[in-house]
């Protein structure tokens, strides 16, 4: 489990989150869970960030409205107009998870940077601090991947922390620019080898090697793209299902 020497990143391709119509807001699905299960804690530090939106207080309200029912302690870290903790790096060394939003995943790597939480992430995952994170919180652990973040037209990004060594694909079932444009920039060598993920699946690295895909998702699935000469090819993964979409707390 997380604090035993095992370093976990879950890279969620999409539904972290559903509409609640039973409580009035949105609610973790099972692939939260998941993570949350991945520290070993009773009652987990769960630390979210929303640097890719500019540290977006509706979203972040709505994430502690999201987790109010499960027995977890949620807090967050925002940088905009300057950190909220006097000692970022000991927050996030404090938590047991991390959630990252999506957004603008260039913005999110810039930022880190100039605040040096890129060190603090790698030394908190060496440490086992679970790192998760959707879209853009799943680009930022890889090499990177393609991005919306210079405008509506994806553009290929290598600017990630690199704590795993491939490039990564988000939303790759319901954006049709994705696959081909990861398979063009793999193909070229300007972004490595990949790993992708449809909505409602999520990507599960120990260390830095690939150790399962899990969905929410039937029909979901995880994918992983390797060079061939002067193309690629592609190789699907079933995840496994996770067992509920909706879970109690």
């Amino acid at each position: 489990m997380s604090r035993i020497g095992q370093s976990h990143i879950v890279a969620i391709g999409g539904g972290s989150f559903r509409p609640s119509e039973r409580y009035g807001f949105v609610e973790p699905t099972a692939l939260l869970r998941y993570v949350l299960d991945l520290t070993g804690q009773d009652r987990p530090r769960l630390g979210l960030l929303a640097t890719a939106t500019g540290d977006d207080a509706d979203w972040l309200l709505k994430m502690y409205g999201a987790f109010n029912r499960w027995d977890v302690e949620v807090s967050h870290l925002t940088v905009f107009p300057m950190p909220n903790m006097a000692d970022p790096r000991g927050w996030i060394l404090e938590q047991d998870a991390i959630y990252v939003s999506g957004g603008s995943v260039a913005n999110l790597a810039a930022l880190w940077r100039l605040h040096g939480l890129d060190e603090a992430f790698a030394e908190a995952w060496r440490s086992g601090v679970v790192l998760s994170g959707q879209s853009a919180g799943a680009l930022c652990w890889h090499v990177g991947g393609n991005t919306d973040s210079f405008g509506p037209r994806l553009r290929p990004w290598a600017e990630g922390l690199a704590l795993l060594p491939y490039s990564c694909g988000v939303h790759y079932d319901s954006d049709p620019q994705r696959r081909r444009l990861l398979h063009e920039s793999v193909a070229s060598g300007e972004l490595p080898e990949a790993y992708a993920a449809d909505e409602g699946v999520a990507l599960h690295y120990v260390g830095t090697e690939f150790i399962q895909a899990v969905s929410v998702a039937p029909e979901g699935a995880a994918y992983r793209v390797e060079r061939d000469g002067a193309g690629v090819k592609e190789f699907r993964i079933e995840p496994r299902l996770l067992t509920s979409t909706t879970l109690e707390p």
